[in-house]
């Protein structure tokens, strides 16, 4: 056999993830040169504590707190410390030292994704990062390549297994919220501070990405509506199920065409999807991603949404192929041109609603109901009376009425619902849900 050349690949950040992405490189050496052409050296691994407790046996030579010297001179740079900062500097680093950047740093890539690309292409470098969007899933280099020739309409999803254990637990077994945020938190789906997985911001980060390489155009979390499940209550989920639909925290990144032009809409929050749909049967902390093309047509990829072995499995993908492009020279392939098409505020997009109203149970009531949503422009499909209370004499005095609208403008929505809450035979309005997936 001829000797083949040696890639020296660094690794920043040996937690779940980065400690099963050492494991691999230094199990399947040959496995891994006969499928690149290479010798993957696993240079060395950078961490912040040479003695923290790890989920696997790692050589203690190869640990090192001296980041700079790690990257300097390396092929591959692994990128799975997580966080902005320092995670932002030593790709950059990486990158205008001429190496390949592997991450799954999601957070990193949402919000300076555009830096990163374009230092990328200034010096001919590559970056890679699978594992920033679904864990296990591949659903990147789907978007990045296979479906580069075709025009993406919409991306709807489950982003954030965390959020969906604990609506999976709610739904199924009528478990109370409280209940299954902390068997979520046990079992290691949610940290100690939750607010990034249940406020959504994981699951907006990750749609600002695919937004991105779907849309050809910048989209930033800031660019993302986001709104997150700590209001959804045992009630709201026994409701859907009563309505035939099951509640999921979705992301969805959607081309609007107008006669003024094309814009992009990128939106998390909890939905009512339709329990024949496929996303409503995602259980437990997977994921899943609908693609529609507009030629390819409705593609759906599901798996793991998180784990260590899991998400090094996308990460190992990842550095394969930037092997590969090392043996066979070249630059790296940079980011589709942009169109920098406008991001569209929320208010333009049009969705079905269900409305939960507790009101006055009097005569006319659902005539004025009916009246202001009319005036809003707001079609109403059914209407559905599923609780009559009693007052202390007997008599009937408030009931829960259900609405489901027909496709409606966002904005019209919001008008509505604001003259709702000013209506006298409005006693409140319980919730407001968006249905997707029809």
């Amino acid at each position: 056999m001829n000797e083949q050349r040696r890639l020296r690949v660094a690794l920043l950040g040996a937690g779940s993830v980065g400690s099963q992405v050492a494991s691999l490189l230094l199990k399947q050496g040959d496995a891994l040169a006969e499928r690149t052409g290479a010798q993957l050296e696993l240079a060395g691994i950078a961490v912040r504590n040479l003695d923290a407790p790890r989920d696997v046996e790692l050589p203690r030579e190869l640990l090192t707190t001296d980041v700079e010297s790690l990257i300097v001179g390396s092929d591959i740079v692994i990128e799975l410390m997580g966080g902005i900062e320092p995670a932002r500097t030593h790709i950059l680093t990486a990158l205008r030292a001429g190496a390949d950047v592997v991450t799954g740093n999601k957070a990193l890539l949402a919000e300076h994704g555009a830096e990163i690309f374009d230092a990328a292409d200034q010096v001919g470098a590559s970056v890679s990062y699978e594992a920033a969007v679904a864990a296990a899933i591949p659903i990147i280099r789907p978007l990045k390549d296979s479906l580069a020739g075709d025009r993406i309409d919409r991306i709807s999803g489950i982003l954030n297994g965390s959020t969906n254990f604990i609506l999976d637990k709610m739904d199924r077994e009528g478990m109370p919220a409280a209940e299954a945020q902390r068997m979520a938190t046990d079992l290691g789906y949610l940290e100690a501070d939750p607010t990034l997985d249940l406020a959504g911001y994981d699951a907006a980060h990750k749609a600002a990405i695919l937004a991105s390489l779907a849309f050809h155009t910048k989209v930033s979390l800031d660019d993302v509506h986001r709104e997150g499940i700590e209001s959804i209550t045992d009630e709201m989920i026994e409701g859907a199920r009563h309505a035939g639909y099951v509640v999921k925290l979705l992301a969805v990144c959607e081309r609007l065409t107008e006669p003024e032009g094309d814009s992009v809409s990128v939106r998390v929050y909890p939905a009512l999807i339709d329990r024949q749909h496929p996303m409503a049967n995602v259980h437990g902390g997977n994921n899943a991603v609908f693609v529609e093309a507009a030629s390819a047509g409705p593609l759906m990829f599901y798996g793991a949404g998180a784990g260590g072995r899991e998400t090094a499995s996308a990460v190992m993908g990842d550095v394969v192929s930037a092997a590969r492009r090392h043996i066979a020279g070249g630059v790296g392939v940079g980011e589709s041109p942009r169109l920098s098409l406008p991001v569209a505020p929320v208010g333009r997009i049009y969705t079905r609603y269900q409305v939960r109203l507790e009101v006055a149970d009097a005569p006319g009531v659902l005539q004025e109901i009916a009246g202001i949503f009319n005036d809003a422009g707001v079609s109403v499909a059914t209407v559905d009376q599923t609780q009559v209370e009693e007052g202390p004499d007997g008599a009937r005095s408030r009931a829960m009425i259900v609405l489901a609208t027909h496709r409606a403008r966002e904005e019209a929505l919001r008008a509505t619902v604001e003259r709702l809450n000013a209506s006298d035979v409005v006693v409140d309005v319980v919730s407001v849900l968006r249905v997707e997936g029809e």
